[in-house]
């Protein structure tokens, strides 16, 4: 599904806004169910199961965390635009399934701006290029100088059109380097493949790169997006290493199906920006290399508006085709 800007500017203001079509009582009544983007234990997952608990504390009802992994986020994404909207099957995600999917499939089995309520935008970020700790490489400089005496790199990312696909696309048209993309259903896999030597890098979502750094698997070479990491602060941003482009936040946002009440939308958004500034919950986030946010839906859907431009232009600079 290609939109226009036009298309989707228009509909977004008013679906952010709309109220609800009718009111509900007694919610919740049973057992919610969360979608995660990716797969169980990566780490949109381990933050759906940490909002879960809280969800659950607040509430006293059981909080499923349901992975659905797979077609960059397009099984998940259509399970949830296709659930009754009445408050208990949300969808916790990346931009992936909502912008860059529908700037690059020319079909998508849900419509990323009308089939679902948008909730909150619970924080935002950026990923990071790692390498093998034994690689000979420590900036990204280094990387690009190693890729021409090569001839080419490999590299795997958690899908076909991710953020972290377009940026590495965009780092290869930027320095005239053959860099070769494979697409992984999960973070997870693509790094089993690169400490396996079968790939020469991989992006990471911050936490994990932490981890793997400290468990002396991995190193750094770089930050994408605006800012560096508070947990990693010695690692530059691209920005910083002479890399332009690369200054686009990620973030995590929560969707409900569309036309779900407005009284539930309330209590999920309520619920929802409280447990994000909760302490413990801003240090999970910050832990997983996130900036906590917390907004409305309205908030929300000013950042997809103001996002969308954005990556249509990174995805041109990356030289990445639709399909």
């Amino acid at each position: 599904m290609l939109l226009s800007r036009r298309t989707l500017l228009c509909t977004m203001g008013a679906l952010a806004a709309a109220p609800g079509m009718a009111q509900s009582t007694g919610f919740p009544n049973r057992p919610i169910k969360i979608v995660p983007f990716g797969t169980a234990g990566g780490p949109i997952d381990s933050l759906a199961r940490i909002y879960g608990d809280k969800l659950q504390q607040r509430w006293g009802q059981a909080i499923v965390v349901d992975p659905k992994p797979g077609a960059s986020g397009i099984i998940a994404a259509d399970y949830v635009a296709k659930a009754a909207p009445d408050g208990y099957t949300v969808m916790m995600t990346l931009p992936l399934t909502h912008v860059n999917n529908a700037i690059l499939q020319a079909k998508l089995p849900y419509d990323p701006i009308k089939s679902f309520s948008p909730l909150s935008m619970l924080a935002v970020g950026g990923p990071m290029l790692v390498v093998r700790a034994n690689a000979p490489l420590n900036s990204l400089k280094d990387l690009v100088d190693f890729a021409k005496k090569k001839g080419s790199l490999s590299y795997g990312t958690w899908g076909n059109g991710s953020s972290a696909h377009l940026f590495g696309e965009l780092l290869a048209q930027q320095t005239g380097t053959k860099l070769v993309h494979a697409a992984y259903k999960s973070e997870a896999a693509a790094h089993n493949d690169l400490l396996g030597e079968l790939l020469d890098f991989a992006w990471a979502n911050p936490s994990t790169a932490r981890a793997q750094t400290q468990g002396g698997k991995m190193k750094v070479l770089g930050v994408a997006g605006t800012r560096r990491v508070s947990t990693m602060p010695q690692i530059p941003t691209f920005s910083e290493q002479g890399f332009k482009g690369f200054d686009l936040d990620s973030w995590i946002g929560m969707y409900a199906p569309a036309n779900l009440p407005g009284d539930l939308q309330n209590t999920w958004v309520t619920a929802l920006r409280d447990i994000t500034a909760m302490p413990d919950v801003q240090a999970k986030l910050i832990s997983f290399g996130f900036e906590p946010l917390g907004n409305t839906p309205q908030q929300f859907m000013e950042v997809f508006k103001a996002d969308f431009p954005r990556v249509s232009e990174l995805i041109k600079a990356a030289g990445v085709s639709s399909n």
